[in-house]
């Protein structure tokens, strides 16, 4: 048998195993949209999520009213009188006349966009940065481990120090905006992924399927770009859903300090809670409104990351 008719077999070989894997890839993804079917948890979540989403994206269109207009001939401030919820005023006014109602839905948007663009901002990073330390620390050698060294050790100080201090830091120095406040918080999640990606590289290192194919001679550069890595990106598909309720939640606690969009006028849950602790005592819906809302959307992506790791867990599958 000729050199080039072996080597011809060993790759079809490859292949056949890379689509068997590939099926039994989409095979678990099938079950596990099955059993999220049927799982009252996952249910709630993507209720929820789904309300949020449809807020965010016609909330401008059917709000009632300007969420920059201020009623005139009312009296707010000085005298601790507020307008609470009238016909017209759903939710009542805020502390400049302005309809709260109108803020709550134009603000689900920013709410949402900060919470996706950071938390895509950490996935992409994270992925990269795991990805490659997996892929140097499985390809073996002295220079692969001297890169997971270096990246290891970097992901290492990131988490040395506390997220939300990591998070003001960041926005501190970068100044006082919403594009602040996305990639303070988006950089905080980089660690998240990264280890997540690198352990779940390094636990497929040892499957049956990688060994067949080294077995079979398949360069280990093709083995884990082509198999060990798309089979290492469940987990970190599942906790990109659980980080989107810590993205929300963290963004609104750097509008609370401060660090969030410096125009107050662009409606924003995280703003609109800040600016309501100054008039808590005699208005306190105007805090409730807002709060309620970043619970509410948080509770819903956490139900659904939650349901999504117990569906995509070999050891709760029956």
């Amino acid at each position: 048998m000729s050199l080039d008719t072996k080597a011809a077999k060993i790759d079809r070989l490859a292949e056949l195993t890379a689509k068997q894997e590939t099926s039994t890839g989409a095979s678990l993804w099938v079950e596990a949209y099955r059993r999220l079917r049927t799982s009252k948890m996952a249910l709630i979540g993507a209720v929820v999520i789904g309300l949020f989403v449809v807020l965010a994206v016609v909330g401008p269109w059917v709000a009632p009213h300007d969420p920059t207009q201020m009623w005139r001939g009312e009296v707010f401030r000085n005298r601790g009188i507020f307008v609470g919820p009238r016909d017209g005023n759903w939710f009542g006014l805020d502390q400049l006349g302005r309809d709260e109602f109108s803020r709550m839905l134009v603000g689900a948007r920013q709410t949402l966009m900060v919470g996706v663009v950071a938390t895509l901002l950490g996935l992409t990073v994270g992925a990269i940065l795991g990805g490659l330390s997996g892929a140097a620390l499985t390809l073996g050698g002295n220079t692969g481990r001297k890169v997971d060294t270096v990246i290891m050790r970097v992901i290492d100080m990131m988490l040395a120090m506390p997220s939300l201090l990591l998070a003001v830091s960041i926005a501190a120095v970068l100044g006082q905006s919403l594009t602040t406040v996305m990639i303070a918080v988006g950089v905080v999640q980089i660690p998240i992924f990264a280890r997540l990606l690198r352990g779940a590289m390094l636990a497929q290192g040892g499957a049956d399927y990688v060994l067949a194919a080294k077995a079979l001679g398949v360069r280990k550069r093709r083995i884990v770009f082509s198999q060990i890595l798309p089979n290492s990106l469940s987990p970190v598909i599942v906790q990109a859903t659980l980080c989107l309720a810590t993205a929300i939640i963290e963004a609104a606690a750097l509008s609370y300090l401060g660090l969030g969009n410096p125009n107050p006028a662009t409606p924003e849950w995280g703003v609109m809670l800040a600016e309501s602790q100054a008039f808590f005592d005699d208005a306190p819906m105007l805090a409730v409104y807002p709060a309620v809302g970043i619970i509410i959307t948080a509770l819903g992506f956490t139900l659904l990351g939650e349901a999504m790791r117990e569906a995509l867990d070999p050891k709760l599958r029956s």
